[in-house]
């Protein structure tokens, strides 16, 4: 029996020994002027280390056995949930099934998670994420009454960040599907997985929805893994002075701005809800172009990896990690350091200080906003 089951299950026991309930739930958060009542995430490796993928440590891929620096609290969304003023967000398979952690906040997203459905039982796909999002909306809906869960699902924000490990797939997968859709052009895999993406931000907003924020997609050509990998098979002209992959990064770029777009659309769409667009890739573009101006020192090795630039095993052991993780870019084969993650939050927050990371507005003005 998996253990989204159980934790299904243990949420109706808990809803037969105990009757739906009116009792008041905890007001919106109210610190930095937030009205937020809790955070879900969804996503891939962006968004959670591993602990929230079934027997990660055996059917992880790519040999990178810590995809961040220590935990979950050093990537985006935990950071941005620390800036709203929300304790920590708890992996969906860390949970109980209580309502009180549920009401806290749940980390659905799963390393090496996909938009499009790959056919894997080891990683969550989109569709997998958005039926675990259901059903625990459907939970809320049971414990408390309806109105309550209503207006708890509206002033949460539903965080979600998809792509990159698609891209990996097409890029590092010599399969013919791959060659086919790589022959067809940027634009055409990325219509596929922006459509997805539009259409899981119409399902939330069916689920009650209306403070949605999709990440872009980081810059994939600049990884230490993809600069290593296409080394043998891409031109010396494709590399740039950063040694970044440039023919990958156009195709990231091209699925960012279609996205944004698309975030446009879906506002215009749902006026009733509000729709964010973050994008990482510009914002990492300009820590990479200037890294000193931001503190680093190394834009192109792994801190955690070995081989030429930690490039062909990733962080297998925390005690291969580099001394000083704050100078570097990149912690592992495809994932940026902690460091990196700090700056992108202030800016998703604030807009400093990388203006206009996310837009039409910042998430400190999403969070602000009374539904």
């Amino acid at each position: 029996m998996s253990r989204f089951i159980v934790v299904v299950l243990m949420g109706i026991l808990s809803i037969v020994h105990g009757q739906q309930t009116d009792k008041p739930i905890a007001p919106p958060n109210e610190k930095n002027d937030s009205h937020v009542s809790a955070l879900y995430v969804l996503g891939d490796s962006s968004v959670d280390c591993g602990d929230n993928t079934l027997f990660y440590p055996l059917l992880h891929g790519r040999l990178s056995l810590y995809p961040c620096n220590g935990s979950d609290a050093t990537l985006l969304p935990q950071l941005l949930a620390e800036k709203i003023g929300l304790t920590s967000i708890r992996p969906f398979y860390g949970q109980n099934g209580s309502l009180e952690e549920v009401l806290g906040g749940l980390n659905f997203g799963s390393t090496q998670a996909t938009i499009m459905n790959q056919g894997s039982y080891s990683h969550q796909s989109l569709n997998q994420q958005l039926r675990q999002v259901s059903e625990t909306m459907q939970l809320l809906q049971l414990q408390l009454t309806e109105d309550t869960a209503f207006q708890f699902t509206k002033s949460s924000i539903f965080f979600l960040s998809f792509g990159k490990e698609d891209y990996i797939e097409l890029f590092l997968h010599n399969s013919s599907s791959s060659n086919q859709t790589l022959q067809r052009g940027a634009q055409y895999f990325a219509t596929i997985l922006v459509n997805q993406m539009a259409n899981a931000a119409r399902y939330l907003y069916n689920a009650n929805a209306r403070k949605i924020t999709c990440l872009g997609i980081l810059p994939l050509g600049c990884t230490p893994r993809m600069a290593w990998e296409l080394n043998s098979t891409s031109s010396a002209g494709d590399y740039n002075a950063n040694g970044c992959v440039e023919h990958v990064n156009d195709m990231i770029f091209e699925y960012n701005r279609l996205l944004d777009e698309q975030i446009d659309k879906l506002n215009t769409e749902f006026p009733d809800a509000q729709m964010v667009f973050c994008d990482v890739y510009n914002g990492m573009m300009e820590i990479i172009n200037e890294p000193r101006l931001y503190g680093f020192e190394d834009v192109k090795s792994a801190c955690c990896g070995l081989g030429l630039n930690g490039a062909m095993i990733g962080c297998i052991s925390m005690n291969m990690a580099c001394d000083q993780a704050s100078t570097h870019v990149w912690w592992d084969l495809f994932n940026p350091t902690q460091t990196v993650n700090k700056i992108l939050a202030d800016a998703a927050w604030s807009g400093q200080p990388i203006a206009d990371l996310c837009r039409p507005i910042s998430i400190h003005q999403l969070a602000s906003m009374k539904v």
